[in-house]
């Protein structure tokens, strides 16, 4: 679309008058009016106030770009004003806006004014044209300007798109090209402005850098540039520059930066120098083949949603876990040589239960910030700890809703938070202020600390003390069971959802009942699978590349510190046999655990933790007798490399 079919000489304001955000608008959609471009300005002047309300138009640079698309519109137009003095038009960098582009588009327009914003975009990112257009006197300099900007971009983009194909097939004729190859993801909540800047400014700052790029944009009018496979494999890393969900599964294994959208504006330099030095963290995908059936993905993308969630929770919890249970376990080891009233004792043995008073209320106030945001952090929190405290029920009773209670605390306490944003939504934008400060700590504490002093923690509290119970009187036999299934869960999914759901189960019955022997077997569970896999590729080289080998070595380490997913490249790239053997063998350990009565009071640590292990000796040969065996199955099971010239 060519911008100057939009932008209309006679329209436009060449010294704008209006010195706040509020005149600004009234001046614009006036012009309109007189202009004849609307037939309604209350209409039209309502649409964009609505605009504004979601998110602001002001996108930084003295860039203002306010848009509606309604019935009072009789013709698609892009109105440019001037303003020398500068507005204050709530921009993104907090700066006055000189230049205004005021967009309209009649209703029943196939998205004009997304096009033409989109246009615009991709031509203010130059911040020669924008100053230019600062000094710009008459609307026939503006034209000009905006006609020697499109036919600049378009001869850019006509050869940029033949050395593209040019670059594509010499790397299709050659393992690999001289420039560095990156890709990026592009996308706003609204798909509209930010979008194609983030794309023009990372385009414009890799071909300064020499670095070859191609962007995806995830844009109002769909996903353009759609990033291939053979595009993601040969990239270096990748950058997402992003305000809302885009599909993460296909980077599965890549350095991966995940920012937003403004950084992708702001700071292209500072994120393609991070992506070459792969900076970004591994990315692994939650998601279990990236189908594209639609109600697949509906339910993935409900359960990716409630992971995430869950997640986030446990992440932040488990510096405390681990510290709190480590401090705790050496200083069992102290009372052992020294006594219980040794002030070394006291002194660990306190830290580590302080530590471990925070675990629920951090789990709570985690979920809930991944749900509702900063706002959802205080409710979250004090629903945890509500969770954790037998006073908090109408239920008189030494047992707390504990682990349980404390998840469903979060969830709760973040759906409220979203629930009292869908219901203020309407307020007035002068109340705006008032909502994190006081209708949302008021009412989510109150909707919350209900819900779990007259619900939850009755319900869960039962549960806690039913699941206690149980645990304590289980037989060997049935411990053995519940072992071996912990065990092999570990290893079906190496840090996928079954392996955090193991962990978490055997982590609340570690915090509610200080028992480590669960423990022990999720730890057997999570080594055995880098374990099998470095036996594997150590005695039968043949099975395996030798890249593969190598990987091999290292898991060695990774397997005795806990690291499960070691063996995910492996698991990967060969999922039948690596996965079954490994379930096998881990199953097989974590049972082994509960048979010899090993518990392992620390909740990290692999067999870094051994000295503070009951019976540890039968820890290790629970250890070493499940890696062997899935390492010889895997070793065996598995065909050898074909010959290749």
């Amino acid at each position: 679309m060519d911008i100057r079919d939009l932008l209309l000489k006679d329209v436009m304001i060449m010294d704008l008058k209006a010195t706040t955000k509020a005149a600004a608008i009234d001046e614009l959609v006036h012009q309109y009016f007189v202009k004849g471009i609307i037939n309604d300005e209350d209409l039209y002047k309502k649409d964009i106030i609505k605009r504004e309300a979601e998110s602001t138009t002001g996108i930084g640079d003295g860039i203002a770009m306010p848009h509606a698309k309604n019935k009072a519109v009789q013709r698609a137009t892009v109105l440019f004003a001037k303003s020398d003095a500068g507005v204050d038009f709530d921009a993104l960098d907090g700066h006055p806006v000189h230049l205004f582009f005021m967009i309209a588009a009649p209703e029943g327009a196939n998205n004009t004014h997304l096009q033409a914003l989109a246009a615009l975009s991709s031509l203010l990112i130059n911040p020669e044209l924008v100053a230019a257009l600062k000094q710009a006197k008459t609307p026939d300099d503006v034209q000009k300007l905006f006609a020697d900007a499109e036919a600049a971009k378009e001869a850019k983009d006509a050869a940029d798109e033949a050395a593209q194909k040019a670059k594509e097939q010499a790397a299709a004729a050659t393992t690999s090209t001289q420039r560095p190859y990156i890709v990026a993801v592009s996308a706003c909540p609204t798909g509209i402005a930010h979008t194609y800047m983030a794309e023009a400014a990372l385009k414009k700052q890799a071909e300064a850098m020499n670095v070859d790029i191609k962007v995806e944009t995830n844009g109002s009018e769909g996903v353009k540039h759609r990033l291939t496979a053979d595009d993601i494999n040969r990239a270096i890393g990748v950058i997402i520059t992003a305000d809302k969900k885009v599909e993460m599964d296909r980077f599965d294994g890549k350095h991966l930066l995940n920012r937003p959208v403004i950084d992708g504006i702001k700071n292209p330099e500072e994120l393609i120098n991070e992506t070459l030095a792969e900076k970004g963290s591994i990315f692994h995908a939650t998601g279990a083949d990236g189908s594209s059936n639609n109600d697949d993905g509906e339910r993935k993308s409900a359960w990716s949603t409630i992971y995430a969630n869950l997640m986030n929770g446990i992440s932040n919890m488990l510096p405390f876990v681990v510290g709190g249970g480590i401090l705790m376990a050496i200083s069992f080891m102290v009372e052992q040589t020294v006594g219980a009233h040794s002030t070394t004792f006291i002194f660990l043995n306190g830290i580590g239960n302080w530590a471990f008073s925070f675990l629920i209320p951090v789990l709570a106030a985690y979920i809930a910030v991944s749900i509702g945001d900063r706002p959802a952090l205080m409710p979250g929190f004090v629903g945890g700890f509500m969770a954790n405290t037998a006073a908090a029920s109408i239920v008189k009773t030494t047992s707390v809703a504990g682990f349980l209670g404390g998840l469903a605390a979060g969830f709760i306490a973040g759906y409220v938070i979203v629930l009292l944003k869908h219901l203020f939504r309407n307020l007035p934008k002068s109340l705006d202020g008032l909502k994190p400060m006081i209708f949302y700590p008021i009412l989510g504490l109150l909707i919350v600390g209900f819900l779990m002093y007259f619900i939850v923690d009755p319900i869960f509290a039962v549960i806690n003390h039913g699941l206690t119970t149980f645990l304590k009187s289980m037989g060997t036999g049935n411990a053995i069971l519940l072992g071996t299934v912990l065990g092999g869960m570990m290893s079906i999914d190496m840090g996928g959802p079954f392996n955090k759901a193991a962990y978490t189960f055997a982590i609340g019955v570690y915090t509610a009942t200080g028992d480590g022997k669960l423990m022990a077997a999720v730890m057997v569970g999570g080594m055995v699978p880098p374990l099998a896999t470095a036996i594997a590729t150590t005695f039968w080289k043949n099975k395996f590349t030798a890249d593969e080998r190598k990987a091999g070595i290292s898991n060695y380490v990774l397997g005795i510190s806990f690291i499960t997913e070691g063996a995910i490249p492996f698991a990967a790239s060969d999922p039948l046999h690596v996965i079954v053997s490994s379930v096998i063998g881990a199953a097989l350990g974590g049972g082994l655990t509960q048979l010899w009565h090993v518990s392992v009071p620390a909740p990290h640590g692999g067999l870094w933790v051994t000295p503070l292990a009951t019976n540890w000796v039968f820890y290790l040969l629970a250890v070493v007798i499940g890696a062997l065996v899935s390492g010889i199955i895997l070793g065996i099971w598995r065909p050898a490399l074909k010959e290749e010239n």
